[in-house]
């Protein structure tokens, strides 16, 4: 069963009575099946998390943890692994290399983009505008991953994720003006399983007094997770300031805006409206 960690139980319960052995694939640490409604307590859950129980990856009694991502620079692959992964994934030898030059300079790894505006919701045209203009200086550079040769920058090589489908479509809207096609826009949901050399994660909301919806959806660490590690060399995040004093009322509340914070404090910061990346 491919995808284990998007599929419930009673789906792969189904699907065991045609074999007489089972093999589960998937990650539940990025996103979750699809569901609709409401469900008894458990029943919401995949087959993957009911098997890992408590335990966020598998013990090695109980299956295999594939431990190396060839994708991610370790300056990302590191933030990821320590944050949802308990430690245990580490970049692959030829991820080393991941890296863009703009400007004369090497980047890699973690940048945080610092917008501010009030009052938005589920769409921000000071986001969009911060991610063309840093797009727009990046397409004047190189791009190197996989250890292969440094190469011109291509449109192609931008992925820009948000929660909501209304950024989504002010991003489009931005990146048409500006004379940009050919950059991925879309919702996280879209792009699991994708990656791009560069990826710009647009929040959108300005203030926890702005969520359209509860705490869990915008901050939630799968989510968060599968935005990040889309990322070969870089990933950028943008978001208003203020959604770093979320109030939260919860532990798990608190355990979720802390990931955003975490992530912040380790990256290098952006200035909006530069000339340097």
């Amino acid at each position: 069963i491919d995808e284990a960690g998007q599929v419930s139980l009673a789906d792969a319960v189904a699907c065991a009575q045609a074999a007489r052995n089972v093999v589960l694939i998937g990650d539940p640490l990025q996103l979750a099946q699809v569901s609709q409604g409401f469900h008894p307590v458990g029943t919401d859950l995949s087959v993957l998390q009911h098997v890992l129980g408590d335990d966020q990856t598998v013990r090695p009694e109980r299956g295999i943890f594939l431990d190396e991502s060839y994708r991610m620079h370790p300056e990302i692959c590191t933030f990821v692994s320590r944050s949802v992964y308990e430690g245990r994934l580490r970049a692959g030898e030829a991820a080393f290399s991941n890296a863009v030059e703009s400007n004369g300079k090497i980047h890699h790894g973690l940048r945080y983009l610092p917008v501010t505006h009030r009052n938005n919701s589920r769409e921000s045209a000071e986001e969009a505008a911060g991610i063309v203009h840093e797009i727009g200086l990046l397409l004047q550079g190189r791009v190197r991953s996989y250890g292969r040769p440094w190469r011109t920058f291509t449109p192609g090589d931008f992925m820009v994720v948000t929660p909501y489908n209304a950024q989504r479509r002010r991003i489009e809207g931005a990146l048409a003006a500006a004379g940009l096609t050919g950059v991925r826009v879309g919702t996280v949901d879209k792009f699991q399983g994708q990656e791009a050399p560069v990826v710009f994660y647009s929040m959108a909301t300005s203030s926890g007094a702005s969520l359209p919806r509860d705490v869990g959806f915008l901050f939630e660490r799968n989510r968060l997770n599968v935005a990040v590690s889309r990322a070969q060399c870089m990933t950028v995040l943008v978001c208003s300031p203020q959604l770093l004093d979320v109030l939260c009322v919860s532990p798990e509340a608190m355990a979720l805006v802390n990931l955003l914070c975490a992530f912040v404090e380790i990256a290098t910061p952006l200035k909006p409206g530069s000339d340097e990346v």
